[in-house]
């Protein structure tokens, strides 16, 4: 379903529990994917867990990804961007992770949502933050998944992270944009949870056929720039917050989750061995993000019985 926000389009789909009448005390997790991905990339077995455990489960594509809106904005020079931000010169892009923030409280309004339990991973994290921080009152709870505050001084990615993740198939062919893709989540992925290459080869296909818009992701990556040191919004965050970092995240390094549970007070952390980044240590996500869930959930008032 499309709905708008923030004056933009945004495709949004929505999973609800089997059997349970949906209210407006309903309990809700918003669901915000990283950079260049779209909603499909959320494991169904995920939202399907979210579901049995009584969630109402909504996954939408921001912009410039997927079948949301795409900007008119040109695409920005990532060697040009990548230079500045090494010297600490201001980056200017068309739009920040402020405004994807916006973007995401729009959606929330769009569906008449008041307040609901947020999960991010990577880019999705920040946003997730920034949620919690300019709008606390819409979110019960924050989940950051190997994302960052973006803090100078913090690990970058490694050489071969960061060499995968600027590399373009050889070609514009279906199969060569799925085999690159393929190359590329086996850097930056988990070694200890693996992916079958059959499955991450469907997935990625699927994406394609869904939507392939490169000069998105790009988009998205100057608004990261451009974003800077997020620090002080993060420090700012008073929501319940579970910080969930991979040990051998090569894109996005285990410091940087360090970082953000130490900047939210009260936070709870918790590092997953041989995760990397990606979600192939489900079961172990899952298994940390439903008890803290079901922990900040309010219960339900007699008037909802």
């Amino acid at each position: 379903m499309k709905v708008t926000a923030n004056g933009l389009e945004f495709e949004v789909e929505i999973n609800e529990p089997v059997g349970v009448e949906i209210t407006p005390e309903t309990p809700t997790v918003l669901l915000i994917m990283g950079l260049g991905m779209q909603l499909i990339a959320w494991p169904i077995a995920f939202v399907n867990a979210l579901t049995r455990a009584g969630y109402r489960v909504v996954r939408f594509d921001n912009r410039d990804i997927g079948l949301s809106h795409k900007t008119s904005a040109p695409m920005p020079s990532l060697v040009w961007m990548a230079l500045k931000y090494r010297v600490r010169l201001p980056i200017h892009a068309a739009y920040t992770l402020r405004d994807m923030v916006e973007d995401t409280r729009g959606v929330l309004d769009a569906l008449n949502i008041a307040r609901c339990h947020v999960i991010g991973v990577s880019m999705g994290g920040m946003i997730a933050q920034g949620l919690a921080c300019h709008h606390p009152n819409r979110v019960t709870s924050l989940t950051s998944i190997m994302s960052t505050t973006g803090a100078r001084g913090l690990p970058q990615a490694t050489s071969k992270a960061a060499m995968a993740l600027l590399s373009r198939p050889k070609s514009k062919k279906r199969d060569d944009i799925v085999n690159h893709f393929v190359r590329v989540l086996g850097i930056i992925g988990s070694p200890q949870f693996p992916m079958p290459e059959a499955e991450v080869q469907q997935r990625i296909g699927d994406a394609f056929d869904r939507s392939f818009y490169p000069a998105g992701t790009i988009k998205q990556m100057a608004a990261i720039m451009a974003s800077g040191d997020r620090s002080e919004e993060v420090r700012r965050i008073t929501v319940p917050t579970l910080v969930i970092h991979g040990r051998d995240d090569p894109l996005v390094p285990l410091k940087n989750g360090e970082d953000t549970a130490k900047k939210i007070a009260g936070s709870e952390y918790t590092v997953i061995d041989g995760m990397g980044h990606d979600l192939g240590a489900l079961a172990a996500v899952t298994a940390r993000v439903l008890p803290f869930l079901q922990q900040h959930t309010p219960p339900k008032t007699e008037s909802a019985l």
